[in-house]
């Protein structure tokens, strides 16, 4: 779908980039940012926001999501339609999900079976390519997927063993291949066999609790795992982008091979700088909403990551987000926490979260907000200057924040399509009141404007 011809104009309003920050108008036409000044003219007939007193920051790219991901059994709750709505109306205007093949699995039967899934989508997409096992084929597969898709970035997972994870060796020939084709490895970093070991004792040792999810996966497994990742990585002399990194020890191998000149990129997610794991001590189950993987680390992580994300060793924040309802789905694994499907939402509430406990805290600048949320993902994932900037021929993808509202997340209130959220009750300052997706208000004061199958896909350089 092409962005409706009637254009947009938001007048006045405080626009926020990766460097910059000043006091402009903003005309928006055919999916485009078309001009940048003050008091711009404009057709008679373009839709004006009064962003007056309000921030205008460049869309958010969320770079790690999972929409309508089969997975343990079930699939997650949002699927490309619903998350990417519940991403407009928090300020993410495109999002970059996961191919993610069954083991033995073509990538190509993969591929085409995740892009039919997302022609609903109502915000632009881009995909990373899971590579769950190695060989003549999939070496083929991925040479065909980075020239006929324009995918550049392919994810391995240190964990599920048995599953959709790869071992060491699986894991050179996929960061090879990527070397060859400029590409990109992902690292899901966690010890596959050491997390079954831990499971299988503490299941034995009947502890099945939700809280025992954690302990089955703790830090140092992911530190463990990070470490030998970056190192596979310096075998084949290349960059390497670790996902979802929560701990102390996991930055620690970074912060050590960052010293050593080696290029790590890392992404983080609010729910690894906001929440510690007595979340998994909440009765009658409730616990099982913040079973993820990795899990939530203990008090002592948390402060370590804000400050890396301040400055500069850690690059993203993305969300994982990855839905699954407590009713229905998470009791699955009612009587054993290693039944219970891992996930949960963000994609709302991450640009809020990020605000509230960032910048106005003084932990980030607008500037580094912008750059965490929006550029640096756009940057290091070949869709800059397209997405992630305010200038003219980027995308028409922005949102308007008015820094003065206040509020409160809620489950009874998000537009998730799950029955909770990890954030509920915590307070947000500050609120998003306009989203212009593909050059289009697709959100106003509450009103979600969306169109079903109004997102494009993005073939990345």
């Amino acid at each position: 779908m092409t962005a409706t011809s009637r254009g947009v104009v938001i007048r006045n309003g405080e626009i926020v980039t990766a460097l910059d920050q000043y006091v402009a108008d903003i005309y928006c036409r055919d999916g485009v940012i078309q001009a940048i000044g003050e008091n711009l003219d404009v057709p008679s007939d373009t839709e004006v926001v009064d962003a007056s007193g309000q921030y205008v920051f460049p869309g958010g790219l969320d770079a790690h999501t999972h929409m309508e991901l089969p997975f343990m059994g079930t699939t997650s709750a949002d699927d490309f339609f619903t998350g990417t709505a519940a991403g407009i109306a928090g300020g993410t205007t495109s999002i970059i999900d996961f191919v993610i093949p069954a083991r033995n699995q073509s990538l190509i039967e993969a591929r085409d079976f995740w892009f039919n899934n997302a022609k609903k989508a109502c915000a632009d997409y881009a995909f990373h390519m899971a590579v769950t096992w190695f060989g003549e084929q999939v070496e083929r597969e991925m040479r065909q997927v980075h020239s006929e898709n324009g995918i550049t970035s392919f994810k391995v997972f240190m964990a599920y063993t048995g599953a959709i994870g790869v071992d060491d060796d699986e894991f050179i020939g996929v960061i090879d291949t990527a070397a060859d084709l400029g590409a990109l490895v992902t690292a899901h970093c966690e010890h596959g066999l050491a997390v079954q070991s831990l499971q299988k004792k503490l299941v034995a040792a009947g502890k099945l609790t939700p809280k025992y999810h954690a302990q089955s996966r703790p830090a140092w497994v992911e530190g463990e795992a990070t470490n030998r990742a970056i190192m596979l990585a310096r075998c084949s002399g290349q960059p390497i982008y670790i996902v979802h990194l929560t701990c102390k020890e996991s930055l620690e191998a970074v912060i050590r091979a960052r010293q050593e000149g080696q290029l790590v990129y890392v992404e983080t997610c609010p729910q690894y700088l906001l929440l510690d794991d007595s979340v998994y001590d909440k009765p009658d189950f409730e616990g099982a909403a913040y079973v993820m993987s990795p899990p939530i680390r203990p008090v002592g992580h948390q402060d370590p990551l804000w400050h890396a994300l301040s400055c500069g060793l850690i690059h993203t924040v993305a969300t994982d987000h990855c839905p699954f309802n407590q009713v229905g789905q998470k009791d699955m694994g009612k009587d054993d926490f290693t039944k219970i499907p891992n996930g949960a939402a963000g994609i709302e509430n991450r640009m809020a979260l990020m605000y509230t406990y960032g910048v106005e805290t003084g932990r980030l600048t607008l500037q580094q907000f912008v750059d965490v949320c929006c550029t640096a993902p756009a940057k290091i994932f070949g869709l800059y200057p397209r997405k992630g900037a305010i200038a003219v021929g980027s995308d028409a993808d922005i949102f308007v924040y008015d820094k003065t509202r206040t509020g409160k997340i809620s489950a009874k209130t998000h537009r998730h399509r799950v029955d909770r959220n990890i954030f509920e009750g915590f307070e947000i300052k500050g609120a998003v009141t306009h989203t212009i997706c593909n050059g289009r208000l697709q959100y106003k004061d509450g009103d979600l404007r969306v169109e079903r199958g109004a997102g494009r896909y993005m073939p990345r350089r």
